[in-house]
Formats: structure tokens, C-alpha cells, sequence
């Protein structure tokens, strides 16, 4: 069974290139900023609309399970 067609060995890869990961690198950062951004004004948007409802912040972030808060789920 030494015959090369019956050969299921994974083919060697070329190295990758650093520069290629740094592009990578710098334009998944890019992105998660944006995401971030997002989920920011997403979440301000909410919060302030339910305080227009008159809900109380303490209530808006136990429901946004935001840090910091007492919570008796954790």
C-alpha cells in the first residue's frame, strides 16, 4: 500500500504570509468596531425609549443584563 495514488496524507500548505494576517487582522477589528457601534446606539435607543414608557433604569438594566447590576439569575 506504499503506492502514491492510495496516498491520503494532507498536502503540505504553503506558509501563510504575515502580511495577508495582518489585512486580516486589522479589517476583523474594523468590523467588530462597527458591530460595536451598533449594538451601542441599539441599546441606548431602547433604554431611552423605555424610560419615555416610564420604566425605571434599575428595571432596563436587570432586563439588558448589564454588568455591575445585581442580578439573582447569576
Amino acid at each position: 500500500m506504499n503506492n502514491p495514488a492510495y496516498d491520503y496524507t494532507r498536502p503540505q500548505r504553503a506558509p501563510f504570509p504575515t502580511e495577508l494576517a495582518t489585512m486580516i487582522a486589522r479589517k476583523a477589528s474594523i468590523m467588530a468596531s462597527r458591530l460595536e457601534d451598533q449594538a451601542i446606539r441599539t441599546m441606548v435607543r431602547d433604554a431611552q425609549r423605555a424610560l419615555d414608557r416610564g420604566v425605571k433604569a434599575e428595571e432596563i438594566a436587570r432586563e439588558m443584563e448589564l454588568p455591575g447590576q445585581k442580578s439573582k439569575n447569576y
